[in-house]
């Protein structure tokens, strides 16, 4: 029977990052959907571009296309996205995966679950980039995609996009706690991940407040996109079946 998945990025990424792995869940004969997500489209003002732009872009993208009982996965700060639009149609939402994504209370945004290091390094940037920050690429090649050769965490960082800024700022309005929203949910950890130090981890800091979910892991950094797409298509088929 093919599932519907909808495969949201995280920053700095874009949908079309996200479709070598959607290739592979393809091929097991399910249908897959990778949106851009608004602020990481091209020509998309950076500095007016919140979290709640962003979530209503994919809300508009599953409205658009009658999308309904979709597995939506998403990756990092595609869980705050997934996490808004899950608060706003859950009608539409069968299962949630949240693959090493950040997983929101109510009031909460994108930094305040981040180590205060990162929060002093991005605030920098956006203060000299005008509300769009990039990833330092020391910190992508060590702690992103630790799991890549020299080669490939140069390729990859080249197809990466300015970020806007105010979606890790703006704090996330969620009507019932994610706990208690009715469809499936499921956390996917890469055990290699330090993109979060493991002193302030994915798993189970954040994956516990799905309150009833299914774990799956699996070896790998952050951008398994990247590495092992493969690897990480079998894995989100693992967390999105029934």
């Amino acid at each position: 029977m093919a599932d519907t998945y909808v495969l949201v990025h995280g920053a700095w990424h874009t949908g079309e990052l996200m479709e070598p792995v959607a290739q592979h869940i393809r091929a097991q004969g399910h249908v897959v959907h990778c949106p851009t997500l608004a602020g990481n489209r091209p020509g998309d003002d950076r500095a007016r571009t919140g979290l709640s732009e962003a979530a209503q872009s994919l809300a508009d993208f599953l409205v658009q296309r009658n999308l309904s009982d979709i597995r939506l996965v998403g990756h990092s700060y595609g869980g705050m996205v997934i996490s808004k639009v899950a608060d706003l149609m859950p009608e539409r939402i069968r299962r949630l995966v949240y693959w090493n994504a950040f997983v929101p209370l109510d009031g909460e945004c994108l930094n305040d679950l981040t180590p205060p290091h990162y929060r002093t390094l991005f605030d920098g940037i956006a203060a000299e980039s005008g509300g769009a920050v990039r990833l330092p690429y020391p910190v992508w090649r060590e702690a992103f995609i630790n799991d890549a050769d020299a080669m490939l965490a140069e390729r990859s960082y080249a197809q990466l996009n300015p970020h806007p800024y105010r979606t890790f700022t703006e704090p996330i309005a969620l009507r019932t706690p994610l706990a208690a929203l009715p469809m499936g949910k499921s956390y996917l950890n890469g055990r290699q991940d330090i993109a979060m130090p493991h002193s302030l981890p994915w798993h189970p800091r954040l994956s516990e407040r799905l309150g009833l979910f299914r774990l799956v892991e699996c070896e790998g950094s952050h951008e398994l996109c990247f590495t092992a797409p493969e690897r990480l298509a079998t894995k989100m088929m693992e967390a999105g079946r029934d």
